[in-house]
């Protein structure tokens, strides 16, 4: 089971719990054998968007960011694997728009931030196709509707 750090800086209700958190983030991680730790921060949208415009060079607030740990080999000792930083005023928003529940908006999101965590991504067709097939599988899991079904 990974071990997780939870940093609270948002003002929004309704945000999932530490024990949700890592129920999600230990489906996403469960193929890694290794241990884990890792971060995941809960923001309003002025750190969202300054983080966003600092890391990504896009001057809006996202839904999530993820930031892969760059240890140098032998300098700590820890496994952390990165840090997640959602923004809940968008992950509520985006929830809405898209007629979703808000629970299973946050498990995607945490998942889809955790699977960018171990090396996922979604810059190109196949690279989103394995990503999102592995997303909709562990989502799934949980009982939670297709996230990219638009129907």
């Amino acid at each position: 089971m990974p071990e997780l750090d939870l940093q609270l800086a948002s003002q929004h209700k309704d945000l999932p719990d530490h024990a949700q958190l890592l129920a999600w983030c230990t489906l996403a991680l469960r193929q890694r054998s290794a241990p884990s730790e890792l971060t995941i921060r809960i923001v309003d949208e002025d750190e969202g968007r300054e983080l966003n415009r600092t890391w990504r060079g896009k001057d809006y607030a996202t839904n999530v960011l993820s930031f892969p740990a760059d240890i140098p080999e032998g300098l700590l000792d820890i496994p952390l694997l990165g840090d997640l930083v959602i923004c809940a005023p968008v992950v509520q928003r985006e929830a809405a728009e898209q007629g979703k529940a808000l629970t299973a908006h946050w498990a995607h999101l945490v998942i889809h931030g955790c699977l960018h965590l171990l090396g996922y991504d979604h810059l190109d067709d196949d690279e989103a196709e394995e990503m999102e097939g592995l997303e909709r599988q562990l989502l799934a899991e949980l009982g939670y509707p297709d996230p990219y079904d638009c129907d």
